[in-house]
């Protein structure tokens, strides 16, 4: 079986904080928990957490490894296979280049965000693109504010945010991830 050609990366840095500076956002239990369920419910096979802290690396690691062996993964099994998906690396750079191992083509990198910017394109496009399985795509989530203006810039594709039908958009990247999946690889 092929490896899925869509992976998701989970930046907490470069990040920008509500005073627009870079930053290093924290890791939170409840992303690291809820995207793996959601990526690997759609057919994901790698979620990266990308921090350049060491601290929050070793977190995170500690977090999939209380489900992934021991009391969590006989209390609950299906986490636990939720969580064999997560990889935690330091850099953007470094998830790409653990996906990049598995294909011949080059990564694409996508990026969203809350805000619209002109040249983005739907998700229906992106879906489209994920047709040809052997292109591999990264899709960058920032945490805090959001991504950088840097991750934009040197991204390939950018997706239309997630917008419902008001004036507010701020939803959880947990709960954006989850909509994304279902809308790129849902039935």
């Amino acid at each position: 079986m092929l490896l899925s050609n869509l992976a998701v990366a989970l930046v907490h840095y470069p990040v920008y904080n509500k005073h627009h500076e870079v930053v290093t956002s924290a890791l939170t239990n409840l992303d690291q928990h809820d995207i793996a369920r959601s990526a690997k419910t759609f057919g994901l096979e790698r979620y990266y957490i990308v921090t350049p802290s060491e601290e929050q690396r070793k977190l995170a690691e500690r977090i999939s490894g209380h489900w992934q062996q021991g009391w969590g993964a006989d209390y609950n099994p299906d986490r636990r296979q939720a969580l064999d998906i997560v990889r935690v690396t330091p850099t953007i750079a470094s998830a790409v280049a653990d996906f990049q191992s598995e294909f011949s083509k080059s990564v694409k990198i996508a990026v969203t965000g809350a805000a619209r910017r002109s040249g983005s394109i739907a998700l229906t496009a992106f879906k489209e693109l994920l047709q040809e399985d052997d292109q591999p795509y990264l899709l960058l989530l920032g945490t805090g504010w959001g991504l950088t203006e840097e991750c934009f810039s040197a991204a390939d594709i950018v997706l239309e945010p997630i917008a419902g039908n008001g004036t507010y958009n701020h939803l959880s990247v947990r709960s954006a991830a989850a909509i994304m999946f279902d809308r790129l690889k849902g039935i």
